[in-house]
């Protein structure tokens, strides 16, 4: 495809980068990314990956904007209350990018739907406020080798990775982080908890320039390291994190060779302790 002189206008600041030029613009327009959520990190995500052109968005969310979401999913406004978040985030990508082609899915993500759901996208953007959903996702797209870049948040704390094991170089998974979700109720819900409004705000913005990334080619991207920002101390720090040789997923002797569903429980994991500052 070659770019309108409207795109060209448009893009030009992006243009004008040697790592990007023409042709990584190119890249960017036939790009497919899916999006797990329209709420904290996949408002500010969808704004950058729909103002940089991507192609195609695809977002799944079941829920629907409520008063309490609008400190933080800065998708939605007051005008969108009570609407279904997909539908506001369709709105808001339609009046910021027309270019972008946006597919919604109201239906929650389980094991019976995801892969076919999310096999026509290049890169997919975990943005999910609960364990079961996260290693759902991760496993999806290991069999279906698709590169997950997983955010998530905590009150003032963001972790941030990018998760593909199926490349030639020896990468781990997310259960190489995280073998096992935490048993449910073990941790405070997420409404129960709290977050930090911006939080979200760096962790998603993150999460899309990690993809960018991934799109262009470009950079060192955070495939087997774990990024972890404390927005108290303004802090960040990067933990490297091996392939697991005995991952129940990715390993050579898996146990896990189908989807799983599990019960919902919410909060961050903590690093393990075996990881080494990068």
């Amino acid at each position: 495809m070659s770019l309108t002189d409207e795109q060209l206008e448009r893009y030009s600041r992006q243009i004008l980068l040697k790592e990007v030029g023409g042709k990584g613009q190119k890249k960017i327009s036939e790009a497919k990314v899916f999006l797990i959520g329209a709420g904290g990190l996949g408002s500010p995500a969808i704004l950058y990956l729909a103002s940089a052109g991507v192609g195609t968005l695809g977002i799944v969310d079941d829920d629907v904007v409520d008063l309490s979401n609008l400190q933080r999913q800065i998708l939605h406004s007051t005008e969108t209350l009570n609407q279904p978040k997909i539908a506001s985030a369709q709105l808001m990508v339609s009046k910021m990018n027309p270019d972008v082609k946006v597919n919604t899915y109201t239906e929650r993500l389980n094991a019976e739907n995801i892969l076919d759901v999310i096999k026509d996208y290049d890169i997919i953007l975990d943005g999910s406020d609960n364990f079961p959903t996260r290693f759902l996702v991760n496993d999806a797209a290991f069999f279906l080798k698709k590169t997950l870049i997983s955010g998530s948040i905590f009150r003032f704390e963001g972790q941030l990775t990018t998760l593909k094991p199926h490349d030639d170089a020896p990468l781990p998974c997310y259960r190489c982080l995280y073998p096992e979700p935490p048993p449910s109720g073990l941790v405070p819900s997420c409404q129960e908890a709290g977050v930090l409004g911006v939080l979200a705000g760096t962790i998603g913005v993150m999460q899309a320039a990690e993809a960018l990334k991934e799109i262009l080619g470009i950079g060192e991207t955070l495939a087997g390291r774990l990024l972890i920002y404390d927005a108290l101390e303004m802090s960040f720090r990067n933990v490297r994190v091996p392939k697991n040789p005995t991952c129940a997923l990715c390993g050579p002797k898996p146990s896990i060779t189908e989807l799983l569903d599990y019960e919902i429980s919410c909060s961050l994991p903590s690093p393990p302790d075996d990881s080494l500052d990068a």
